[in-house]
């Protein structure tokens, strides 16, 4: 694995992110963990969960920690897809859209009600898992 995504299930556009990327991941580049797994301060000790679930973050195969958008922009760039996320990286224009992801992290359940009429996901409702 390239890079792991610590993630929100419980968010309704957090979730189908990730289902997107994991469509898309074909070389198997990318591991997701979920931010509300039992278990996940067992496997990664040094993790602030209260920090992760405010911004985005993401572990590199050696060991940098990246948050919000330089996450995103590494896993599109490693699925090779949406490769214009790479321009929110540009020193121009990096410091408007870290503000602006900074505001949708904070705001994302009611972003995702807007968008999908779902606040919050259930167990099932916003599965990764390809449906069979």
């Amino acid at each position: 694995m390239e890079l792991t995504i610590f993630y929100d299930s419980a968010c309704p556009l957090c979730a189908n992110e990730m289902a997107q990327l994991k469509k898309h991941d074909r070389l198997h580049k990318i591991h997701l963990e979920d931010l509300n797994s039992a278990d996940l301060l067992t496997r990664y000790p040094t993790l602030d969960i209260e920090k992760a679930n405010t911004i985005l973050h993401g572990l590199t195969s050696d060991g940098k920690m990246l948050l919000g958008l330089d996450v995103t922009a590494m896993a599109w760039g490693l699925t090779g897809k949406h490769c214009w996320v790479k321009l929110l990286r540009l020193p121009l224009i990096k410091p408007v859209a870290d503000k602006a992801y900074l505001a949708f992290a904070k705001n994302r359940y009611n972003i995702s009600y807007l968008l999908t009429g779902k606040k919050r996901c259930t167990t099932d409702s916003c599965s990764i898992e390809p449906k069979a």
